[in-house]
């Protein structure tokens, strides 16, 4: 049978992912809208993901494979792919993830009907689960993303938005990434992507629909379960002053107070427990120093924080 003319390119990065890539890849050929293709970007593996990934282009002319003999980091790999994509449509998928069966028809199908510049669906966590993994529920900061459903809608109708801010629950048109691309050589890089996709969209659509199993990996080697690292914590700083300035710049101040309510409800606990035992006195300076830009900014008045952090943000 011949496949589809395809009107998606999946960009599909990995390093040192050969345990989780099979799930990935299949999950793109169990996808109801075949209307794909895939570029598969091994970036510096040491161990048989080159093998998996070369092994699915010579069974599947769908998928294309770049190797990188070094790693360049994963928004680099994925502007990599960016330069290879000749469709209408492009998309995300990194290689221990796996996409829902109608992941693709519910976010081309909605683009088709809409004409809106991307569509971004609601994901879940895959964690470990006694042999496998199981899939958790959709936390509320993504229902707030995308439920319900908002078809053509924009970030002055639906400010909450900016809490979805991963590259991979997401199809866009491909015209959007004429003059945008990922920072390349730091951590936590689809932030400032996300929140710069927000702001120049002229429409976007949200479903509630899942359409990612993000997968929080056993042994704890992803970027978001290393943020103990201090070099791993400035640059998730730095993201997070990235995105809000994005939206400033923007002038959605809606946005930012969305923002910084789901910032000052998730990410300062965590990162003040951790700095409370790190060895390192700098590991709590950032953190004390991001606390302050966070209270200097003029949304900061709106917002709502947690009370139980009160002492904590007088720091």
């Amino acid at each position: 049978m011949t496949a589809p003319t395809p009107i998606v390119t999946m960009i599909v990065p990995g390093r040192d992912i050969a345990a989780f890539a099979p799930a990935a890849l299949d999950s793109l050929r169990a996808q109801t809208d075949q209307r794909w293709r895939a570029v598969l970007i091994d970036d510096g593996s040491v161990d048989d993901t080159r093998a998996v990934f070369a092994a699915a282009a010579a069974a599947d002319d769908r998928f294309t494979v770049v190797r990188h003999d070094a790693s360049i980091g994963l928004g680099a790999a994925r502007n990599v792919g960016l330069g290879l994509v000749d469709t209408p449509f492009t998309g995300f998928l990194d290689a221990d993830d796996e996409l829902t069966p109608r992941a693709l028809e519910h976010l081309i199908g909605t683009l088709e009907r809409t004409g809106s510049d991307f569509a971004a669906g609601a994901y879940v966590r895959l964690r470990p689960a006694g042999d496998g993994y199981a899939a958790g529920r959709v936390q509320p900061w993504v229902a707030a993303a995308t439920t319900p459903a908002r078809l053509g809608t924009t970030l002055d109708a639906h400010p909450q938005a900016v809490s979805n801010i991963v590259a991979w629950s997401k199809v866009s048109r491909t015209e959007m990434w004429s003059a945008l691309r990922f920072p390349e050589g730091v951590a936590y890089e689809d932030q400032v992507v996300a929140q710069t996709m927000y702001t120049r969209a002229r429409a976007f659509d949200v479903l509630p629909e899942v359409v990612v199993r993000w997968r929080v990996r056993p042994d704890g080697t992803s970027i978001t379960q290393s943020k103990a690292q201090l070099p791993v914590l400035r640059d998730y700083l730095a993201a997070l002053r990235g995105g809000i300035r994005v939206l400033q710049e923007a002038g959605a101040h809606a946005a930012v107070t969305a923002r910084l309510d789901l910032i000052l409800a998730m990410d300062i606990a965590p990162l003040l427990e951790i700095a409370g035992t790190h060895p390192d006195p700098a590991y709590a300076a950032e953190v004390s120093a991001f606390l302050a830009d966070l209270r200097a900014l003029p949304e900061y008045a709106d917002a709502d924080p947690d009370p139980t952090l009160a002492d904590a943000l007088t720091w």
